[in-house]
């Protein structure tokens, strides 16, 4: 029984494919997936946090839309 009631509490992780880190290009990890440690995960997080990673907006939208028919 002791067997029986380890595999219910066994901790399962699904396998992903190994990727670069995107800030390092090292392997990531599964712990810090898609990174490799917590450095590039934080370095990440605070450019969001900076509004470093953010959409181009067009301020008049005539010229938005021409963009699109080229």
């Amino acid at each position: 029984m002791a067997g029986q009631e380890h595999q219910r509490t066994a901790k399962v992780e699904p396998l992903r494919k190994t990727r670069p880190c995107p800030e390092c290009n090292r392997p990531s990890t599964r712990e810090n997936y898609p990174f490799c440690s917590d450095r590039c995960r934080n370095l990440d997080l605070s450019r969001w946090l900076k509004g470093s990673y953010a959409i181009p907006v067009a301020d008049d939208e005539s010229k938005a839309d021409d963009d699109y028919r080229d």
